[in-house]
């Protein structure tokens, strides 16, 4: 049987990044069947220009549109910037905007912080009018602010790891249709 494949990609590019150790923590409590791959080319993408989204696309454009089109689905974890989405993470989902493989497909997201609200919301908008499946019930805000956690130290956190593990359950079984 083929597990079901969601492609993970974390909004920031910092090393130390709580949004990075969410997804490295998904990765560990991903529910039996399913597979989490972490996107790591995000600080490799050119700055998105209409004039370069053709055949032959830039390298790090295909390899993203590859993942994306290879997986059941989408999960992103992002910080807000200046009361807004991160900016690289903006260029990704600018390279996908015509990218026929993203439209219909089922995305979650992950926000960080409480106080994060107008990139959550301006990510889930940007979404939306890709044409994204938002699998609202998969998507969580988890009370990491000022926590300073890795991937590790969510897991080991009870009530992150349940609230984390019982989304990305949720997740599946939004993309199963159950």
């Amino acid at each position: 049987m083929i597990a079901m494949r969601i492609l993970a990609i974390s909004g920031s590019l910092r090393a130390q990044s709580s949004n990075s150790a969410v997804l490295g923590a998904a990765v560990r409590l991903v529910p039996v069947g399913m597979e989490m791959l972490v996107y790591r080319g995000l600080a490799s993408l050119p700055h998105f220009n209409p004039d370069l989204d053709i055949d032959p696309r830039p390298g790090p454009v295909r390899e993203l549109r590859a993942a994306i089109g290879a997986c059941h689905g989408v999960l992103i974890c992002s910080p807000e910037y200046a009361r807004g989405v991160a900016g690289a993470l903006k260029n990704a989902l600018d390279w996908l905007v015509s990218d026929e493989g993203f439209a219909g497909k089922a995305v979650a997201v992950i926000n960080t912080s409480p106080r994060a609200s107008h990139a959550d919301a301006q990510l889930r908008l940007t979404l939306a009018t890709m044409a994204a499946r938002l699998i609202e019930e998969a998507s969580i805000t988890l009370p990491l602010l000022g926590r300073d956690l890795d991937a590790a130290g969510i897991v080991a956190d009870v009530e992150l790891s349940v609230q984390l593990r019982g989304a990305l359950e949720r997740f599946a079984a939004a993309i199963e249709g159950r």
